[in-house]
């Protein structure tokens, strides 16, 4: 038993993730991303601040230190301060002063400044508790015998600074990128709104009825662009499958007619075999297996059309083109004249541009009382023909002195099985899809087929791009 293959590919095709989640999901790590960064920043700068403020006081205690000491005003025990260290060396080396936590201890540094300047370093361990690192200002003091060095020193600031600091930092942060997450899903779920009201519409059209039509976006933007071509894509599909039930309809009761006819004759023959005889039943049922035969033929060509084969692109002599058809019809019933500028070349398919002249020259003999006019001339193009003949217009007019067709009714020859209600009717013997041939044909030729006014009669006028 064969499998349909539909589990396999359920299986292996990838969850669904809608856009807006994809979007969300992406803002929210960009904007997770840029708080961090965001955040980070701030806590350097403001690390960085601290630290600069931090030395500075170290250095201002210690300047106090050093001109108490160089004036003997020194006073005795030092001042404590919170987190604040000082140590008063002699010239010797000798640690005279120290805050209480240093009472005893040896000097909190070995460098000492240089001249006048004052040193700061980071100092940790030593007269420090373990794991813990302080920033230690050194600066001059002069006394008689010798220079005094005052030692000042606090704890680095830690990398938080502070924890209400960092907390709030940090749920600054959080806010700022749960903020960009809501407003890029706001700004996703916005534009999409309408494209889930035209899937849901479409959805409806698709169960329902094929001549509605999907809402349009007050704005105009993309949605609104795509909802118009959707529209526009689904009248056409409706004009498409409309012409094809039409087409379908019309073919069966063209094809119906010369079927029944060969079947009543067949049956007539049978019914009363003395009242008949073979050659004529089948004289009879050859005319409609001749025009059974026209119509497959035609219907197979329109099929080839419609599926868009290549046009050949060799050059073609519209007047040698119509001398060459004419010639093949010795037998016509009607007299030809012509009107024939030599050299008015085209490109094309000599082929299926022979079809085109054949289809209108039959249309002309079912119609034309005695005479056929064939024309081939120039004509240069205007400015609103610029794009679809460049280099001017090659024309070819055909032209009968029949009953005519009346203004109104001109473009309705031109479809598939139609009848006017007129002398140019079925009982002329054509099929109904000769001259919508002719037209594919003129079409897929970038050019032009129409019924043009004329003082008697029909006058066809094909327009193809001059080569």
């Amino acid at each position: 038993m064969c499998s349909t293959g539909w589990g396999d590919w359920n299986m292996n095709t990838p969850q669904r993730i809608s856009i807006t989640t994809r979007v969300t999901l992406f803002t929210a790590v960009v904007a997770t991303l840029l708080s961090t960064l965001l955040a980070t920043a701030l806590m350097v700068a403001f690390h960085r601040f601290a630290t600069e403020s931090l030395i500075e006081e170290i250095v201002a205690a210690g300047g106090r230190v050093a001109r108490e000491v160089e004036h003997d005003e020194l006073v005795t025990p030092l001042v404590e301060r919170t987190g604040r260290n000082l140590q008063i060396v002699d010239s010797r080396g000798v640690v005279v002063a120290s805050t209480s936590r240093l009472r005893g201890k040896p000097v909190m540094a070995k460098f000492t400044p240089d001249g006048t300047n004052i040193v700061t370093r980071i100092v940790c361990g030593g007269v420090f508790p373990s794991g813990q690192c302080n920033i230690v200002a050194a600066q001059s003091a002069y006394r008689t015998g010798g220079d005094w060095i005052v030692y000042s020193a606090s704890p680095t600031v830690p990398p938080y600074i502070a924890p209400w600091l960092a907390t709030t930092v940090g749920v600054a942060a959080a806010l700022l990128a749960a903020a960009i997450t809501f407003l890029g899903y706001r700004i996703v779920t916005a534009p999409l709104r309408p494209v889930t009201a035209i899937q849901a519409e479409l959805d409806k059209i698709n169960e329902t009825c094929p001549e509605r039509r999907v809402p349009i976006p007050p704005r105009r933007d993309e949605i609104y662009d795509l909802a118009d071509s959707v529209n526009r894509t689904l009248a056409r599909l409706q004009a498409a499958m409309q012409q094809q039930r039409n087409f379908t309809s019309d073919a069966s009761h063209e094809l119906r007619s010369p079927i029944a006819a060969m079947r009543a004759e067949i049956e007539d023959a049978l019914h009363a075999p003395e009242e008949t005889s073979l050659p004529a039943v089948g004289n009879t049922i050859l005319r409609s297996l001749d025009r059974l035969e026209a119509i497959v033929g035609d219907l197979l060509t329109i099929a080839r059309q419609d599926v868009g084969r290549q046009v050949e692109h060799e050059p073609i002599d519209l007047a040698e083109l119509v001398t060459t058809e004419c010639g093949r019809r010795s037998d016509a019933s009607k007299r030809f004249e012509y009107s024939l500028e030599p050299g008015v070349m085209v490109t094309g398919d000599q082929a299926r541009l022979s079809r085109l002249l054949a289809n209108l020259i039959d249309n002309a003999e079912r119609h034309a009382a005695t005479t056929i006019t064939f024309c081939v001339r120039r004509s240069p193009g205007t400015n609103r023909d610029a794009q679809r003949f460049p280099h001017g217009i090659a024309m070819l007019e055909v032209l009968d002195d029949g009953p005519g067709i009346d203004p109104d009714k001109r473009e309705l020859v031109f479809q598939r099985f139609a009848r006017l209600d007129t002398a140019r009717d079925r009982r002329a013997g054509g099929t109904g899809l000769g001259l919508p041939i002719a037209r594919q044909i003129a079409e897929a030729h970038g050019g032009i087929l129409q019924i043009e006014d004329s003082p008697h009669g029909a006058r066809f006028v094909l327009r193809l791009p001059l080569r």
